[in-house]
């Protein structure tokens, strides 16, 4: 669908709901009070992944493009406002002029129309007067709509977070998502075993084959780029951090190519690559870098290092939901070993099978631990108990062959 589909389909929805047509953001009572709130409210976190995870899980524009296209209303305010959310991103953008999308861009996917923002929109509701029966409402639209229960709980807790600021500087006159997880269900018992596919080292293997199979449309920069961002999950990588990696990230270390990984918290870690991940991602670097090798000359060695290690056909920043939909399209492209669990592929399912592979290859859990950036060891454990058991660990073959041996008998 192209930018201006997507604007007169937003403007269809706009008479449907009886939302007004005029101004930035439907609904809303004072705009740009708001995003500069939500700016401020940004900002305070040092690390810029977190910022743009935080803004995308409220349905709010995390590109470039898009916040340019929201900029386009004649209200000097307004303007402001979205120029303090853009440096909140990091994104340097300059006011324009255009059509505007109607409600806020959000990334696209089946729960785009869920974003806390986007669903407010719909119901014709200002953000700022939302109490808990709404929030409610809307965590059981998206349970209706097949939102699993992390997700739910993480999309609550962003809500939660930035009306603990909202009503911490007055603009809300309360905290409607402060609700009590436990009765709504999001909290999953510490002994449960975790809903994400386990895959096999076979499985995995398929996976990358497909990524780098060639394909129709797809030059050699798009096929080795599908196999470095398969290659880096393998690595045990969260997608926001594989989204966040520039090309000073990657180094030598001890005589071993190396990532500077920044995590949750803005903590570093360091990820040696393994032999795969080294080839895939410098395979991809030589064909995207020599294509572009007058672009490189002319800015120099420097300022390669500042760009995103990854990078879209447009050269610009890999967001989450993108790296989410190629492992997708992908694993659905594998056919063979990957055809029951393709629909079930997430980016969580390979950090999954890092931790669960590790361990049983010998590894010890605290070099694991390290190596997937969790903050405690418990959790590391967790993951690795709460996966389903390899089936040598199981005694079911053992009474199966007992039983075909009763038979035989």
């Amino acid at each position: 669908m192209s930018d201006i589909e997507r604007v007169a389909d937003d403007r269809i929805d706009a008479r449907k709901t009886g939302w007004p047509l005029e101004g930035p953001w439907p609904g809303v009572a004072d705009p740009a009070g708001l995003l500069g709130e939500i700016a401020e409210w940004l900002g305070a976190y040092g690390n810029a992944g977190t910022r743009r995870t935080y803004a995308e899980g409220l349905g709010l524009p995390v590109g470039a493009a898009d916040v340019r296209e929201w900029v386009g209303h004649d209200d000097p305010a307004w303007a402001h406002a979205v120029l303090r959310y853009a440096t909140a991103l990091g994104l340097s953008l300059q006011p324009v002029s255009g059509h505007r999308r109607l409600p806020p861009p959000a990334p696209r996917g089946r729960l785009r129309h869920l974003h806390w923002f986007r669903w407010c929109a719909h119901q014709g509701l200002d953000p700022l007067r939302a109490r808990s029966t709404d929030v409610k409402t809307w965590l059981a639209q998206l349970a209706g709509e097949g939102a699993a229960v992390t997700t739910r709980d993480r999309m609550l807790a962003t809500v939660k977070a930035l009306y603990t600021h909202l009503a911490d500087v007055g603009l809300a006159s309360g905290n409607p998502a402060a609700l009590d997880r436990r009765r709504l269900g999001l909290v999953v018992a510490r002994d449960s075993t975790t809903s994400t596919v386990t895959l096999t080292i076979r499985q995995v293997q398929a996976l990358y084959a497909a990524a780098v199979a060639p394909r129709r449309g797809a030059g050699p920069v798009d096929t080795t780029r599908a196999g470095a961002v398969v290659a880096l999950f393998t690595l045990g990588l969260r997608v926001s951090e594989i989204c966040g990696l520039d090309g000073a990230d990657l180094h030598v270390t001890r005589g071993r190519r190396a990532l500077r990984v920044t995590g949750k918290g803005g903590k570093t870690r360091i990820v040696y690559l393994h032999e795969l991940a080294d080839n895939a991602l410098m395979d991809y670097l030589h064909h995207r870098d020599s294509r572009s090798t007058e672009v490189v000359r002319s800015q120099g060695q420097a300022a390669w290092r500042s760009q995103p290690l990854l990078t879209t056909r447009t050269g610009n920043r890999y967001q989450r939901q993108a790296l989410w939909q190629l492992l997708r399209r992908t694993a659905g492209s594998a056919g063979g070993t990957l055809r029951d669990v393709a629909d079930a592929m997430h980016p969580h399912a390979l950090r999954h099978f890092y931790v669960t592979t590790a361990v049983e290859a010998g590894a010890e859990m605290v070099h694991v631990q390290a190596d997937v950036g969790h903050s405690s060891l418990d959790t590391t454990e967790q993951v690795y108990n709460h996966a389903a058991r390899d089936p040598a660990r199981s005694a079911a073959d053992l009474v199966g062959r007992a039983l075909l041996a009763t038979e035989d008998a």
